[in-house]
């Protein structure tokens, strides 16, 4: 699972989960001519603000879930030919990934179109015509106290519309960020910022840690850079060139022994159980890859182990499956003596438990 963090002491570049050992190339993607076909605009908002209920309504057709080998992530139609937003980190090392709609169709991406590391976003295109779009707004025109409402896929468990303030509008180095009250979940990282017009005033792209509801996203300023200089490139060629074999860090090597459960791994469980899960085991990630990725080996396991526990603890008698995954995860860690390799057996039960749930909710909408 891919998810992006930034602590208040730093700002750090946005890394995936452990599954990450090598580090990518801040190149972006050659800008070439604009492409001749324009956005497909939707029909203008009413001039009073809208409620979020309304603009999650108006809205939802066009969010999108995007689904890889390494994750989960939220993204969100700009083009009616199939032009994706999301964050370049839900997709960054993946050689293939699909992007489902609301109605559940279903698409594998073609294209990276453009990407900004920098800007940790990326310009995709699946094969489609006539989908719903967003309207893009003017992110120079927000100002702190403006409204905003962020809708994100965690875990591709539900739609989750959060509505809250633009705190601030910061400049982090050369960048413009918006830093926002939102909350915004794990695994809605590139879901769409809207304004109280139902515009996309930006992009979701990170949490900071160490403060409570403080989010950041990137303004969408940046989005229409990127479309308006699109240089294609296939998604399997993408992800091969942004590995920098030169730069790859000091990381040990890890042979992966991920479980694969049966759907029955949830007998007895709630749909509270189900979220329960995977917002723990998304969180758990979140806080500690970037650790495993410093080099901190035993502060990853340690997170991992303390919320796989934690969990444990939490979910009703009834829901056995996951305990019991979970447990044994555990038991796997605490026989191996190299913090590594305990942290990488805890991210392995997290990761054969994530894909059950990610299966199960699949069958739960007819995938």
């Amino acid at each position: 699972m891919r998810v992006g963090v930034i602590h208040l002491s730093v700002v750090a570049s946005l890394l995936g989960a452990c599954a990450s050992t090598q580090p990518r190339s801040q190149a972006k993607a050659p800008a070439a001519n604009p492409a001749a076909a324009a956005p497909t605009p939707a029909p203008n908002a009413a001039r009073g603000s809208l409620s979020p209920a309304q603009i999650a309504a108006a809205s939802t057709p066009a969010i999108v879930s995007i689904r890889t080998p390494l994750g989960l992530g939220t993204g969100f139609l700009v083009r009616a030919d199939g032009w994706v937003v999301t964050n370049l980190h839900v997709i960054d090392g993946a050689a293939e990934a699909r992007v489902t709609l609301s109605d559940k169709r279903s698409y594998p991406v073609l294209d990276v179109v453009n990407a900004s590391a920098a800007h940790d976003l990326a310009l995709l295109r699946i094969q489609g015509q006539g989908l719903p779009v967003l309207r893009l707004g003017k992110s120079e025109a927000v100002r702190a106290g403006d409204a905003v409402v962020a809708i994100g896929h965690p875990l591709g468990l539900e739609d989750t519309v959060s509505n809250g303030l633009v705190s601030a509008v910061r400049e982090v180095g050369a960048l413009t960020a918006l830093q926002i009250s939102a909350p915004i979940a794990p695994g809605s990282s590139g879901g769409p910022l809207f304004n109280d017009q139902g515009e996309v005033i930006g992009v979701a792209t990170a949490i900071l840690r160490g403060g409570q509801n403080l989010n950041l996203g990137m303004p969408v300023k940046y989005v229409q850079e990127l479309m308006q200089s699109p240089a294609p490139v296939r998604l399997a060629d993408f992800a091969a060139a942004r590995v920098v074999p030169s730069q790859q860090p000091n990381l040990p090597r890890v042979k992966r022994n991920i479980p694969h459960h049966e759907l029955t791994l949830w007998n007895g469980c709630d749909d509270a159980a189900l979220a329960l899960v995977g917002h723990g085991i998304g969180e758990a990630i979140e806080v500690g890859a970037p650790l495993y990725n410093d080099g901190n080996y035993a502060a990853c396991y340690h997170i991992y182990e303390g919320a796989a526990s934690d969990i444990e603890h939490r979910l009703p008698k009834q829901c056995q499956g996951p305990k019991a995954a979970l447990s044994q995860g555990r038991s796997n860690a605490a026989t191996l003596n190299d913090p590594s390799a305990q942290a990488w057996a805890m991210r392995d039960a997290f990761d054969g438990i994530t894909d059950a749930l990610v299966r199960k909710m699949r069958k739960a909408h007819g995938e």
